[in-house]
């Protein structure tokens, strides 16, 4: 049974404490966000926009979906086209970030107008301009998920070495079981990301070099890296035409022994698997490497849109289900970790010894320079495209935003 929060004295307490209680009612809303899917915030995420609506008498239309290329792509060409979501849940302090801003509301500008609110304004997720407008509400970190079963059956260690990595792909191959479970047509990034950090140091994957600068030469070895595994045959035969929801697929029902992912693939981690399921940090290639720096941050936030903001008909009921969502126990609930067992222990286990988190490469770089970047890894890992070629090409665009 879905875990019900208790929505509805929030809500009365902030209609009472910031004097929107008299909007009217009626009002429609569009909404957009991740929770949906194997998200197991979904649940939580429709029940409070059913507890909202039943509060105030407003509708909400949400369009969630999983997040992925395709969510993310929709998003930004509603906004281009004028038909954003009133109330979003999208990334911040990005590239994609950036795409908005002209059409989102800062949230010092929504706490000057309702004082009463006191909306979470967090430095952290400020854009390059040094204004906050987003409210965040889910952090993320990213690691190597491992079958720890299969692992354990066929008497394999886990990979905390590049030695006992290259060692697993090679048993598990013989085993016909596929290594490592990962996509390069929609979600390339996260293979790329921890090649590179595996390949230099922390600082080097932090550095964001000037147009026509050099790349730190740990990018350019990450990206051999990629093909490196590839004559492994860690990945699937299909690897250039299937899709992230596949491979995960493959990865939960045992097919495959590794996945490379994030806390939103956790949180979607059937409850029986919890046990069977841990993660650890990718292995370090290089000896300049540290395991014990994780990717992560703080990744998504909820924004008001300025369409909305600027309709006095929506403005006030906009408001509200900002803060509905973005405060309080209700925020707790959808930006907590909702998974346990050993997968919770495993993970525990890598945030409590982390000595940094280390913001993705891609998560910087403008929306060209990244897909660019994106579409060459198929091409990285069978040969074709030499890495050195394809780094002088992108900062050639000048690809980071701070740039």
């Amino acid at each position: 049974m879905t875990k019900r929060w208790p929505p509805v004295l929030l809500i009365a307490g902030f209609l009472a404490s910031c004097c929107l209680s008299g909007f009217a009612d009626g009002v429609t809303l569009k909404t957009s966000s991740i929770f949906s899917g194997k998200d197991t915030a979904g649940d939580i995420y429709i029940n409070l926009l059913k507890t909202w609506q039943e509060a105030t008498g407003n509708i909400v239309l949400d369009t969630s979906s999983t997040s992925d290329e395709g969510w993310k792509t929709g998003v930004l060409h509603d906004f281009a086209a004028g038909n954003e979501a009133d109330v979003l849940f999208f990334y911040a302090k990005t590239g994609d970030s950036a795409l908005i801003l002209s059409r989102v509301i800062p949230i010092r500008e929504i706490n000057q107008a309702y004082p009463g609110l006191d909306l979470p304004e967090n430095s952290a997720i400020a854009e390059n301009d040094g204004v906050v407008y987003a409210i965040p509400v889910r952090p993320f970190w990213e690691a190597l998920f491992c079958n720890a079963d299969l692992f354990e059956a066929h008497q394999i260690e886990l990979p905390t070495t590049w030695e006992k990595l290259e060692t697993a792909i090679q048993r598990f191959n013989k085993l016909g079981i596929t290594p490592i479970a990962v996509s390069s047509s929609d979600m390339p990034h996260y293979l790329a990301e921890f090649c590179i950090l595996s390949a230099g140091s922390p600082e080097d994957h932090r550095s964001r070099p000037g147009r026509g600068e050099r790349v730190p030469e740990s990018w350019v070895e990450g990206m051999r890296l990629i093909r490196r595994l590839s004559e492994l045959n860690a990945f699937p035969s299909n690897v250039n035409a299937t899709t992230n929801d596949v491979v995960s697929q493959m990865f939960l029902d045992k097919r495959a022994a590794m996945h490379i992912d994030g806390s939103w693939f956790a949180n979607g981690i059937p409850p029986e698997n919890m046990d069977t399921t841990v993660v650890i940090p990718f292995p370090s290639y290089s000896e300049k490497s540290d395991p014990s720096v994780v990717i992560g941050g703080i990744s998504m936030g909820f924004y008001l849109s300025r369409a909305a903001w600027e309709d006095t008909n929506k403005r006030d009921a906009a408001v509200s289900l900002l803060a509905f969502l973005s405060k309080g126990e209700n925020a707790m609930a959808l930006g907590g970790f909702t998974f346990g067992g050993r997968l919770r222990d495993s993970y525990d286990h890598i945030i409590n010894r982390a000595t940094a988190l280390n913001p993705p490469i891609q998560d910087d770089m403008d929306l060209l320079s990244r897909s660019q970047w994106f579409t060459s890894v198929p091409g990285i890992a069978d040969g074709t495209v030499n890495p050195v070629f394809l780094w002088e090409e992108l900062m050639a665009m000048g690809p980071f935003r701070s740039q």
